[in-house]
């Protein structure tokens, strides 16, 4: 699997270039904010629709334009497929292209391109809230399951229903009596959800602890545990049980989340703790443990991608290895001698004999 080539019009601060990409690896280089990183943007947007940067799809259209596009051609599922999303300044829904056909959500690509983004800000994910972990979860779920994806979307829009019905409340009491029925709902979506998450977060430990294995000469023992409700004594269970171990967790904060007009627990609260030898990362972890424990989940979830899709995920290295002493660098290098990789880099004289180099300036390619 690989991108063969992308075209940027109006994204960010591209107003229009096309580059060719190497199967193997490329090398984004130039100074900050000239664009190295709205590239990668693109590139895991055209996989995914999703943003690991913006919250609103217009963030992502260049100032002063209606519209922004991003179009490329990938090598996947052992045949040339063309990937196309338009994106708009306002509330009009985005489009969606592939093979000139047009879909209807993101789940229609899905496994066409996928992408494992790794930032100097997950060096320290196992360290900071519980949401950025979550993300991580997430992004490499929505990739693997569509059904996942569409089961998220469908948590959070009922999630945010219901916030305005505890938020109206006060104003409203009557609006109280179809609280029930968001609850029900909202306990249903979630018992997928974590469903989804206990069987990824075991395979993604497990795979994890390998690599971490490998880094430290079999030193430390990698375990990470997936944290949801407390009634939830079985995340494994079937859907059933574990709509019915939300509802009851529910049941017990009802009066609470009424009184605070906040929506108190669920899976949207959900976490993952990663230990070595029995030592909690997040508290008692030092720095370089928790970027080790981090490259080996980033590594992992890319294996773990490759494993289930039969082909290797694209890997996006957003000026990571930067933050790396020498031999963290080494690990990660010896680590991606296959598949298609994306690196971002300030200094144009590093790392160039890993493949093909870029030149970004002011969203443009020099030379």
């Amino acid at each position: 699997m690989n991108l063969t080539d992308i075209e940027l019009r109006n994204f960010r601060n591209y107003e229009q270039v096309k580059l060719d990409f190497d199967p193997g690896v490329n090398l984004i280089v130039g100074d900050n904010a000239q664009g190295k990183t709205n590239l990668l943007e693109a590139i895991s947007y055209l996989g995914s629709g999703k943003s690991f940067r913006a919250m609103k799809t217009s963030e992502m259209v260049r100032f002063g334009a209606d519209f922004a596009d991003i179009e490329g051609n990938v090598f996947a599922q052992e045949r040339n497929q063309r990937l196309r999303w338009v994106l708009f300044n306002g509330s009009r829904p985005r489009q969606i292209w592939r093979n000139g056909a047009k879909k209807k959500t993101a789940g229609d690509i899905a496994g066409v391109l996928p992408t494992v983004l790794f930032c100097p800000e997950d060096l320290m994910v196992l360290k900071t809230g519980a949401a950025q972990r979550r993300r991580l979860g997430d992004h490499a779920l929505c990739q693997l399951r569509p059904n996942y994806d569409a089961a998220l979307t469908e948590y959070n829009r009922i999630l945010d229903q219901k916030s305005r019905i505890l938020k109206d409340h006060f104003d409203n009491p009557a609006i109280l009596e179809i609280l029930p029925e968001y609850n029900t709902r909202l306990c249903q979506v979630g018992a997928l959800l974590i469903s989804y998450r206990a069987r990824f977060y075991k395979s993604l430990g497990e795979s994890a602890a390998k690599f971490h294995g490998q880094f430290s000469g079999g030193a430390e023992d990698f375990s990470l545990e997936y944290k949801t409700v407390s009634t939830v004594t079985d995340p494994f269970a079937p859907v059933s049980t574990l709509t019915q171990d939300l509802l009851d967790h529910l049941q017990r904060h009802y009066r609470a989340e009424i009184e605070t007009a906040q929506c108190l627990t669920g899976p949207h609260k959900d976490d993952f703790d990663v230990s070595l030898s029995g030592i909690n990362l997040k508290s008692y972890g030092s720095q370089g443990q928790t970027r080790t424990a981090a490259i080996s989940l980033k590594l992992a979830q890319r294996e773990l991608m490759g494993r289930e899709m039969g082909e290797e995920p694209v890997l996006l290295l957003d000026d990571v290895l930067s933050e790396l002493d020498p031999g963290r660098q080494d690990f990660v290098l010896n680590q991606i001698v296959s598949g298609q990789v994306f690196i971002t880099c300030c200094e144009p004289g590093r790392f160039t004999k890993l493949g093909k180099t870029i030149e970004i300036s002011k969203g443009n390619v020099k030379g």
